[in-house]
């Protein structure tokens, strides 16, 4: 019997042993099922599309909560046909293709409508733009990790519920994993378990034939300076795309959605200015992203709107100086590209044309920026008249 359980032990040292050998099968990448080439070719032309140069994404994916408290604040109510109706403002800008490659949803607004009766869906499609879905459903707390840390939830049916959004219009789809900058992190838990969700949510959307925006968002809440958020920011993207590579995503039919390298919202030494966060950024990106992925479209992480757009375009600039920058560097905003139509919509519904063609100026400046072509002579940003902060702490909430 003795010698029986030292068999036992010893097979199980020789196993292990033999599973951190580099050449070992046990360490080999956990790979999906093969994307057929039809497949691979429909899901790299979406994600063409989608990363066309001087084009971005409006990211209009807000949960019913969140919009709930923008709504609060701009003194509307958070019911069904009040989102609906402030949704349709989007959908229908008359020209919204020119400067919108695609357009990313709740599911909610997937399914719906105009008041005359026309599909979200379709009133996108004719004017040249991809339907998008956000599929996480939200921050869990990480028991392994560091205070605050998260998890994101949303894989159990994901594989399901890819296949009915593809049904309903959708080409692609984006989830949302938070990390922190705080002493002693990220930590490797938290870095490994997002890293990991990001990939296997990737490869299933790609299973359904949605195009994955992936996004890493490492938060700008803290104290910390530039240098340290790119050293986080290229340590998370990289073992992002080290675990895409492992679940076998097809890196030109995927987008990455990662934050501008910028200080933390209270760093001693206040804000960095647009050239500062473009070298940054552009050295981070460098460093770590793949030239296989064809964009790359940042996300705006509470600037306001005409910072985002400054240091969007500031960042196109120094990747043309820089050089070795194959991707589309281009934009996926949320509030940088709503909030002014937001306020003026809110203040009285009967000035939605104007409410859209506010939004398609913001828009059509961060369109010029996605080429390092906007010029403050010009004229002044159209968000001007609103310069207020859409810094929203604790974004990492679950």
């Amino acid at each position: 019997e003795k010698l029986l359980i030292a068999t036992c032990i010893a097979a199980c040292l020789l196993s292990l042993f033999d599973s951190l050998l580099p050449g070992s099968p046990r360490n080999k990448p956990q790979m999906s099922i093969p994307l057929s080439e039809s497949l691979k070719s429909e899901l790299q032309a979406v994600a063409a599309r989608l990363a066309t140069n001087g084009k971005g994404l409006l990211a209009a994916d807000e949960s019913t909560s969140t919009i709930g408290k923008r709504f609060e604040k701009a003194g509307l109510k958070n019911e069904e046909e009040e989102r609906r109706a402030y949704r349709e403002l989007y959908m229908t800008s008359p020209g919204i293709g020119q400067y919108i490659s695609g357009v990313i949803m709740f599911k909610e607004t997937l399914y719906q409508k105009t008041s005359a009766g026309k599909p979200f869906v379709e009133c996108l499609r004719e004017q040249g733009v991809e339907a998008g879905i956000k599929v996480d459903e939200g921050l869990q707390a990480l028991a392994t990790g560091l205070e605050g840390e998260t998890w994101t939830k949303g894989l159990e049916n994901l594989a399901a519920a890819a296949k009915e959004y593809k049904a309903a219009g959708a080409t692609f789809a984006k989830w949302r994993a938070v990390l922190r900058v705080q002493p002693g992190g990220p930590s490797d838990a938290a870095v490994l378990r997002n890293a990991q969700e990001l990939a296997e949510y990737a490869a299933t959307c790609q299973a359904a034939g949605l195009v994955p925006v992936v996004e890493p968002e490492v938060l700008i809440d803290g104290d910390h300076d530039i240098v340290r958020f790119r050293e986080v920011t290229e340590r998370v993207v990289a073992e992002v795309v080290n675990q895409m590579w492992q679940k076998g995503v097809f890196l030109e039919g995927s987008l990455l959605k990662p934050q501008m390298v910028i200080p933390g919202t209270t760093c001693p030494s206040g804000k960095a200015s647009p050239q500062e966060i473009a070298y940054h950024t552009v050295t981070a990106m460098r460093r770590v992203v793949p030239a296989a992925m064809p964009g790359i479209m940042f996300l705006s992480g509470g600037q306001t709107e005409e910072e985002a757009t400054v240091n969007m375009n500031a960042i196109n600039i120094a990747a043309k100086e820089m050089g070795r920058c194959p991707w589309s560097l281009s934009f996926s905003f949320g509030r940088a590209l709503q909030h002014s139509a937001l306020q003026l919509w809110a203040k009285d519904h009967a000035k939605a044309p104007e409410a859209k063609k506010l939004f398609l100026a913001v828009a059509s400046v961060n369109s010029a920026a996605c080429v390092g072509k906007y010029n403050t002579s010009d004229g002044p940003h159209p968000s001007a008249a609103s310069v207020e902060s859409l810094y929203e702490g604790n974004r990492g909430h679950y």
